[in-house]
């Protein structure tokens, strides 16, 4: 391809593996991140199916084996803190992957596996956008202005960047669901499993162990779209969880009081990204800012890492840009689809309001975890991760 400038917004998992490739095809890359550095906050994150296929061509699936978050299964807990039943990570059914990392430790992979070949910028965002017939005029934050043959929005499901190139036309598509990270301290009676309590009133907390000497909790409500809690103050965010941790049992004290020394809390409402294209002329989108499927598909990294690798592939093996961008929607779009398509009833099936709903609820977790239950799933399933139904072909564009 005979464009070889390209600005890439945004440093946090798309962005880096899109750079990476675009790097090693020859292209002149740059990222633009807004924050003074690289963020390394979140919650686990697991790297599977075609994914993990393409973390194996970057040579980076060891690093992030090594990263694990020492997680060894998914527990549910009942109404009185039992555990109502328990899936581990080498059972037929888990929550838990092979390649389980924080999100924080996977940016960091990904940034050092490209710093060498790609000019990362941080502390400055884009403002302004103008298409030219050969090129594309960059304005930034800091007030430079910069002209690259293509611009690529990489800067998450909020993404700024995305309006400045399709307007409104993409679709922030609410699921009616809240969902909040957080560090808080590790205790004696924490363990290694991924601890999974649904309260009445439509809530859910979890509590997830980490390759830290810490704990990663997470609160989760269903909630009127009409509410807007991504848009207030840390401290308001802050008053909200403890309204809505009140009286929920288990943990819910904890969490509460651990809020208030809380400095990474992350709190946001769910959806997903409809967007009827992801290219518009010289720029186009990738990962979460295109098509974000929500955390509860379990595939946000992977089409974050999957759709970089496909968009840098096409890229590199077009000589138009349009072409290249015309390639990588129609490999892409039917397996984001595929993805996107979640069961009916998703999220409010397990977010029962009563407590008998959360009884049934625990009830159905306890027969699914159950030595019989396991044994008849584990004659229709894989012990290798790389055999499930991957459900788009990844080409070697070598």
């Amino acid at each position: 391809m005979a464009a070889r400038k390209v600005l890439i917004s945004g440093a946090s998992i798309a962005g880096p593996t899109l750079a990476y490739w675009l790097a090693k095809y020859g292209f002149d890359v740059t990222v633009v991140e807004r924050a003074p550095s690289l963020r390394l906050g979140g919650q686990n994150i697991d790297v599977n199916g075609p994914a993990r296929k393409v973390v194996r061509k970057m040579g980076i699936e060891n690093a992030i084996r090594e990263a694990n978050t020492t997680e060894v299964g998914l527990q549910i807990i009942g109404q009185d803190g039992e555990v109502s039943g328990a899936f581990p990570k080498d059972g037929s059914v888990s929550g838990t992957r092979e390649l389980e990392i924080l999100r924080g430790d996977l940016v960091n992979i990904l940034y050092n596996c490209s710093k060498e070949s790609v000019d990362y910028r941080f502390g400055d965002f884009i403002t302004a956008l103008e298409q030219r017939p050969d090129d594309v005029q960059v304005t930034f934050e800091s007030g430079k202005t910069e002209t690259y043959q293509l611009v690529i929005a990489a800067d998450g499901v909020r993404s700024r960047t995305r309006k400045l190139m399709f307007g409104d036309e993409p679709e922030f598509k609410s699921l009616g669901l809240y969902v909040s990270y957080m560090t808080i301290p590790r205790q004696e009676n924490d363990n290694d499993w991924w601890r999974w309590y649904t309260a009445v009133d439509r809530r859910v907390l979890m509590l997830r162990p980490d390759n830290k000497g810490t704990i990663r909790a997470s609160v989760a409500f269903l909630e009127d779209d009409k509410e807007t809690y991504e848009k207030r103050t840390t401290q308001e965010q802050k008053d909200v969880l403890k309204t809505k941790l009140a009286g929920a049992g288990w943990e819910a004290d904890r969490i509460s009081k651990a809020l208030d020394a809380s400095d990474d809390l992350y709190l946001d409402k769910v959806g997903q990204i409809k967007a009827p294209r992801w290219s518009n002329g010289r720029v186009a989108m990738a990962g979460d800012a295109a098509y974000c499927p929500t955390p509860i598909s379990g595939k946000g990294t992977t089409l974050a890492i999957v759709g970089s690798y496909i968009l840098a592939g096409e890229l590199a093996r077009h000589e138009r840009h349009e072409d290249a961008f015309a390639a990588y929607e129609k490999r892409l779009r039917p397996y984001v689809e595929q993805v996107q398509k979640l069961p009916p009833g998703t999220p409010r099936f397990v977010y029962p309001e009563t407590k008998f709903g959360v009884s049934v609820l625990n009830t159905v977790a306890e027969i699914v975890a159950s030595k019989p239950v396991q044994k008849v799933i584990g004659l229709f399933s894989s012990d290798d991760d790389e055999q499930e139904e991957e459900g788009i072909d990844l080409p070697d564009y070598r």
